[in-house]
């Protein structure tokens, strides 16, 4: 049996860690510890990439619709009465 996998986006949240991860991890981190502050700013480096590429490559809402309509298509159900 196969399954269709449909890619889900990432939050907004995630990309908004990322950048404050990386500020954090560059302006405060890094002054006590160069080895960590440089750990986490790679860190969440690749997660702001991360969020980017999803972002770029994440499906419209109406195609996830399609697949789960009932997790998308809750507003829809209350203006149909």
């Amino acid at each position: 049996m196969v399954k269709h996998l449909v890619q889900q986006p990432l939050s907004s949240t995630f990309m908004l860690v990322s950048m404050l991860g990386f500020f954090i991890a560059t302006m405060i981190i890094m002054k006590h510890s160069i080895n960590w502050g440089f750990t986490l700013a790679f860190l969440f480096a690749m997660f702001f990439i991360a969020a980017v590429m999803n972002f770029t490559h994440a499906p419209d809402e109406d195609d996830l619709a399609v697949h789960e309509p009932h997790r998308h298509l809750k507003h829809l159900q209350k203006y149909k009465r």
